[in-house]
């Protein structure tokens, strides 16, 4: 496997800013700051956020970037969602964290439904018996998996690639390979098991470069292309430049085409919804947990 060491370096870090994460979302915290302390503990370990950290609260499943407006955590369900790369080589993980107290079985019907996956893999398996085990774990608990988020695999600067690893059976044959980076990630939900797009996009990512006339916006584009590709938090920019500059920049860039929006994923009956994620190097044996706590 090509860069073997910066992949174990990416998810090292990757692990340490979970469970970092994980200890300040707390009652009375400040989803903003949480968000910030989570990237400055990234780059201090010497790696880079793959996408913007995500924390997702409740019925939202996945794809919650905190914006201007923040949010004090009091008796949420959480999913911090958070990823780092080295050269491009990256690291993905999740974890669930409830706050209320009450939602100990859904937290860890995600938890086991990974473990269950994880014991699966090597090469050679079908994607189809990952999500078998997956869904076992979770309808065992009397819970849905979310049928249409999936886990995925990994490569240079790209969050999203094939494999695509289903949160339950769908008869895909497709095999995982020796060497191949995978992120398995199940979602558990006392809902239907179905997301949907829900709200504005407060993360983006460029898609294609082309030519802006406005100096101002071409100067954010500059500052976007710097990114490497990735996907980038509207909260980044604003740190930089005017935020009804960044409006209006994003929304041309979006309607040329330039980049692309992620708008929050929410469960379609607003089911309360957990994950847990890892970071997986399939060998022919099984697999290394590359995302597993020190």
């Amino acid at each position: 496997m090509e860069d073997i060491e910066k992949w174990r370096k990416a998810c090292s870090i990757t692990a340490e800013a979970r469970e970092y994460g994980k200890s300040l979302i707390v009652k009375g915290a400040s989803m903003k700051d949480v968000s910030s302390k989570i990237e400055d503990k990234i780059a201090s370990l010497g790696g880079k956020p793959a996408f913007p950290a995500q924390i997702s609260c409740d019925h939202i499943a996945a794809h919650y970037c905190v914006d201007e407006d923040d949010i004090i955590f009091d008796s949420q369900l959480a999913k911090l969602d958070l990823g780092v790369h080295i050269d491009g080589c990256i690291g993905d993980t999740a974890v669930s964290v409830d706050l209320s107290g009450r939602n100990a079985e859904l937290v860890n019907a995600s938890r086991e439904a990974l473990e269950a996956a994880i014991s699966t893999v090597r090469a050679g398996v079908t994607v189809s018996v990952i999500g078998r085990a997956i869904q076992d774990v979770i309808t065992g608990k009397g819970f849905a998996p979310i049928r249409n988020l999936s886990g995925h695999g990994l490569a240079k600067y790209d969050v999203h690639t094939i494999p695509t690893i289903p949160n339950f059976e769908n008869g895909d044959h497709t095999k995982l390979e020796d060497g191949q980076i995978v992120a398995i990630e199940p979602f558990a939900t006392t809902g239907s098991g179905v997301i949907q797009e829900a709200g504005n996009a407060t993360v983006f990512m460029l898609v294609q470069k082309r030519p802006v006339r406005d100096p101002f916006v071409r100067a954010i584009l500059q500052h976007i292309e710097g990114y490497g590709g990735v996907p980038f938090a509207k909260r980044w920019l604003v740190k930089k430049f005017p935020k009804l500059k960044v409006n209006l920049a994003l929304r041309q860039m979006m309607q040329l085409g330039i980049i692309r929006d992620f708008p929050p994923l929410a469960e379609r009956e607003k089911g309360l919804v957990s994950q847990a994620e890892h970071t997986l190097l399939v060998t022919k044996e099984g697999c290394e947990v590359l995302t597993k706590k020190e």
